[in-house]
């Protein structure tokens, strides 16, 4: 969902840290994360689940992690039906 993001610390050596993130960016994509092989790997995606942007990180070096889903306000260009009703 556009507005999704993750957060990525990273250590850099010498007591150092590197932030990084990756920020679904427009409507219908997502951010998925996988951790495979001592890798983790970060992905915006789109609805079809072709990968737009990757990251891979050395699963030892990650030191945080951090998931903001998106606001509970739908972006305006996002399409969501009207299914309530305030009766």
């Amino acid at each position: 969902m556009k507005g999704d993001r993750v957060e990525i610390v990273v250590d850099s050596g010498s007591g150092t840290t590197r932030t990084y993130e990756i920020e679904a960016t427009r409507a219908g994509r997502r951010v998925e994360i996988a951790h495979t092989r001592g890798t983790i790997t970060v992905a915006e995606v789109t609805r079809g689940g072709s990968p737009v942007r990757t990251a891979q990180f050395l699963a030892g070096r990650v030191i945080a992690l951090v998931e903001h889903p998106a606001s509970e306000n739908p972006v305006a260009d996002e399409v969501l039906p009207a299914l309530r009703s305030d009766s």
